[in-house]
């Protein structure tokens, strides 16, 4: 009974007018008196902030802050995979062979994830990471290897909610939400991220100038708190065995090793 309500709930409030109106409220300038109680709210570290709060005019603004130099610190081990943003590890585990990953206990399609059956069958049997970021996040995303973009795209329309909920009682929101994905060949084979827009706001800014990409390097931003999800061709990744769910993280943090 649960599910229901909750898909009813957010069926009934996830339509193009009020996604749009909460956009252009969270760029306009009449959003600035909210910033201070939001930093408030949500326990934001203003510390490591590239501007002062003062200086953002759109809680939009807020949103997609940039940091201080050196506020994150990227392992130079050429073969460690680095968290792309700073979110929480909600799930990690194998790519089944029936092309699915299975997140709370619900089964994603990744064909449908990803929307090309070509690139699949490399997949099965490599590992997945769901890292999920709330609205407190910094919302930047950074490359998690060094390596070649060979593919971008995006998919979906609508975003439902990406949260626990979301991911426990929604209709498949990784899978149907709008996202962008991105396909990066590295040193040791091929690792797909997937970057799935929150409820009510679909934008997912690319902002990578190059095809080659460095680990540690901005690649794209969130205007809300969202998802990305990391899929890794089987036998090129190992896990890092500290890594449990849920588990906060910060970008540049050790999720792993590319391995041959």
């Amino acid at each position: 009974m649960k599910k229901w309500i909750y898909r009813f709930l957010i069926e009934l409030t996830n339509h193009q007018f009020l996604s749009k109106l909460l956009k252009n409220f969270t760029q306009s300038k009449i959003s600035k008196p909210f910033i201070k109680s939001y930093a408030k709210l949500y326990e934001l570290n203003q510390d490591e902030m590239m501007n002062e709060l003062h200086t953002y005019s759109t809680l939009h603004d807020l949103f997609t802050r940039k940091l201080k130099l050196h506020a994150r610190e990227i392992t130079q081990d050429q073969n460690a995979v680095t968290s792309p943003v700073d979110g929480v590890i909600e799930d990690y585990g194998t790519i089944t062979a029936s092309k699915e990953i299975i997140v709370k206990g619900k089964s994603y399609s990744i064909q449908e994830m990803i929307g090309d059956k070509t690139k699949i069958d490399k997949y099965i049997g490599g590992d997945f990471i769901i890292l999920y970021l709330s609205p407190k996040h910094y919302h930047r995303i950074h490359s998690p290897v060094t390596g070649k973009l060979i593919k971008q795209y995006a998919l979906g329309t609508k975003s439902y909610p990406v949260n626990r909920l979301g991911l426990k009682y929604g209709r498949s929101p990784l899978a149907k939400n709008y996202r962008v994905v991105s396909e990066v060949d590295h040193n040791k084979g091929s690792l797909l991220i997937v970057k799935v827009g929150a409820m009510f706001i679909n934008s997912v800014e690319c902002t990578a100038l190059s095809d080659t990409w460095v680990k540690g390097e901005e690649i794209a931003y969130f205007s809300f708190g969202s998802t990305v999800v990391l899929l890794f061709e089987k036998n090129t990744f190992s896990l890092n065995k500290d890594i449990q769910t849920p588990k906060d993280v910060k970008m540049g943090e050790l999720l792993g090793y590319l391995i041959d």
